[in-house]
């Protein structure tokens, strides 16, 4: 089946819903001890945006309980501080740009999107003996072929390009467009829940994997429920950051919207938690709740995640590469995610690790859980969190990780430039290739918040260099098209 897939792509001869009609699924490779998988991404949630970071202004009861009961990955990263290349990765195993994936898409382009002959976790899954199904936040290319369905996903609800309605949305099931009436966030919650009811009723013994990208707390925030926005009334003191300058006021106010819509994703996870417990299948199902990168709400001065933008009580002059009032960026707001793993019977309940890790290593951790062999083939970048869900401490753990940010000047309105970072549990170096005055390093044990550039400090250089010998080695290993930027 995954070789007749990859033809059909190539040759765009046909809808990707009328593929996947034709081609039918065979369950037949299923085996029986292996466990559900809900795999749940949100959209721009913050680490500090869940009770259980210990941030008290998130009111999120529903995540703080599965929390309770999970792996909470205390230093959980993405490999991009923007949408799609970060999702590339997560479904990949492979850096954005390695699948074509550069940079976020917009609604308008039909041309771009995850390379088809790549293989993703959900295809290696489905060809495990898995039924899969994604609902929600697409945002990895609008054309046909780029279609979910091609992608690995047996079932598909949601929407393909990234922003869209709050309520009363339009969406897609199977190819198929129509006007939702509601909120968003709940229509979601009940297609989720929806294909774990159907799969049951079709089949008891075959594992599923269900994707649930949520739509929320991506930008606009509002409308939400009544019961998502009650918390935060306006005699609720809203905490935030101190910066020079900022715009006290808007941050104030976005950050209750924030919040707002946070509570709306929390909501509905009690909702299919719920309803796992109620189908009997808890015992049996591994959740993941992760997001696709993270986000600042004033932190820096600015608001929004890599691409962020200054939130001052005055203008940011534009530069040469850099439009007006925009702060690209790789703070550790943008790439660090909520992540938290329950898997009954396997990871301690309450357990936190505190080792590195990213969202490449989702991809190797999911074929473990199922029991699927690893091929070389695929080419995963990551590594597998199981050791860690089991209780263990590998004394080889590497803390560092490596991530990137490309904007090509198709996306001038923001920036043009190639970032590159890695990080340890110690430092930070921030390479921007096409304007090396803006590079950075961090000393995240005595600087934390990130706010002192020690790029210019006499008593690092050893370490800038060691650093960057990493990058080099990543962008190399990875064969970065930016490469070459760095011998101009």
């Amino acid at each position: 089946m995954p070789t007749l897939t990859k033809i059909l792509i190539q040759t765009g001869t046909l809808p990707s819903f009328v593929i996947f009609l034709l081609l039918g699924y065979n369950g037949a490779n299923a085996k029986p001890s292996q466990p559900n998988i809900l795999f749940i991404c949100t959209d721009d949630q913050a680490a500090w945006a869940i009770g259980a970071s210990g941030n008290d202004q998130a009111i999120t009861p529903h995540m703080d309980r599965l929390a309770s009961q999970s792996a909470y990955l205390v230093n959980s990263f993405v490999t991009t501080p923007v949408c799609s290349p970060s999702r590339a990765a997560t479904l990949t195993g492979q850096y954005g740009y390695e699948v074509g994936v550069h940079n976020w898409y917009k609604p308008t382009d039909q041309t771009n999107g995850l390379d088809p002959t790549v293989t993703t976790f959900a295809e290696t899954l489905r060809d495990a003996g898995y039924r899969t199904g994604l609902v929600g936040k697409w945002h990895l290319g609008m054309n046909d072929r780029f279609y979910p369905t091609l992608q690995g996903f047996d079932y598909f609800m949601g929407h393909r390009h990234g922003g869209f309605k709050v309520v009363d949305p339009e969406l897609e099931e199977m190819g198929k467009e129509k006007t939702y009436a509601g909120l968003t966030a709940d229509i979601l919650a009940n297609h989720a829940i929806g294909f774990i009811e159907n799969h049951l009723n079709q089949s008891e013994d075959q594992p599923f994997l269900l994707c649930w990208h949520t739509r929320a707390p991506h930008f606009r925030w509002l409308p939400v429920a009544p019961e998502d926005s009650e918390p935060y009334s306006d005699d609720f003191e809203i905490s935030i950051p101190e910066y020079p300058d900022l715009d006290t006021v808007s941050v104030t106010r976005m950050m209750r919207e924030y919040l707002m819509s946070t509570r709306s994703v929390d909501r509905n996870l009690g909702r299919v938690l719920d309803a796992l417990d109620e189908l009997n299948i808890a015992d049996n199902t591994v959740v993941i709740y992760t997001s696709d990168h993270g986000y600042n709400m004033g932190h820096h001065g600015i608001w929004h995640k890599g691409n962020g933008k200054w939130i001052l009580n005055h203008e940011v002059p534009a530069t040469h590469n850099v439009a007006k009032d925009y702060r690209p960026n790789m703070y550790d707001h943008s790439i660090r995610v909520p992540s938290l793993v329950r898997w009954p019977g396997v990871t301690e309940p309450g357990t936190r690790i505190l080792q590195t890790t990213s969202n490449l290593d989702w991809f190797p951790t999911l074929l473990d859980m199922a029991g699927v062999k690893k091929s070389e083939t695929l080419n995963l970048r990551g590594h597998s969190l199981t050791p860690l869900l089991r209780g263990e401490s590998p004394e080889s753990w590497d803390h560092h990780m490596y991530s990137f940010y490309s904007s090509s000047k198709e996306y001038a309105v923001q920036f043009v430039d190639e970032i590159r970072m890695v990080r340890s549990d110690r430092w930070k170096l921030v390479r921007y290739l096409r304007a090396p005055e803006r590079d950075e390093l961090f000393d995240l044990a005595n600087d934390p918040n990130e706010s002192k550039n020690q790029i210019a400090n006499p008593e690092y250089v050893k370490v800038i260099e060691a650093l960057h010998a990493r990058i080099v080695h990543q962008m190399t290993l990875t064969d970065d098209p930016a490469l070459p930027l760095l011998n101009d």
